[in-house]
C-alpha cells in the first residue's frame, strides 16, 4: 500500500459498508471478517469494542435499533498513510429519511483490512 493508495481506501470502505448493511448474523460475521483484522476495533461515542464478534454485535445492535435502514456513504473517501476518512448517513429504505449521520476515520493494516475505526456522530434522532 502506498501513501496515497486511493483504490485500497475505497475497497476498505466498500467492505466496511458491506458489513454494516449485511442482514443476517452469518452475513454480518463474514463481512466483518473480510473488512477487519482479527483484533480490529470500532470506537464511536456509543461503543468501544475490538475483535470480530464484538464488532458484529455492534452492527447487529444498530440493525435492531434502526430496522429498515441502511448505511450509505456520503462524499468521497479521503486517505493517506494507511488512514482514510469518509462520511455516511443511516437512511430509511422506505422514505429516504436519514436521522443519523457522521464520519469515520479508519486505519488499515498492510493487507488492506481495517485495524481501527474512530466514528463521529454528526446527527442523531431528536426523539
Amino acid at each position: 500500500m502506498t501513501a496515497h493508495d486511493t483504490a485500497a481506501y475505497e475497497t476498505a470502505v466498500a467492505r466496511y459498508f458491506e458489513a454494516w448493511n449485511a442482514e443476517s448474523a452469518e452475513d454480518i460475521a463474514k463481512a466483518v471478517a473480510a473488512a477487519w483484522t482479527e483484533d480490529g476495533s470500532y470506537t464511536d461515542p456509543l461503543a468501544d469494542v475490538s475483535g470480530h464478534a464484538a464488532v458484529a454485535a455492534v452492527i447487529a445492535g444498530a440493525h435492531e435499533q434502526f430496522p429498515g435502514f441502511e448505511f450509505r456513504q456520503t462524499g468521497a473517501v479521503d486517505g493517506h498513510h494507511h488512514i482514510a476518512r469518509f462520511g455516511w448517513e443511516l437512511v430509511s429504505v422506505a422514505d429516504g429519511s436519514a436521522p443519523v449521520a457522521g464520519f469515520d476515520v479508519i486505519a488499515l493494516a498492510d493487507d488492506g483490512r481495517i485495524r481501527t475505526v474512530h466514528g463521529f456522530l454528526d446527527r442523531l434522532p431528536t426523539a
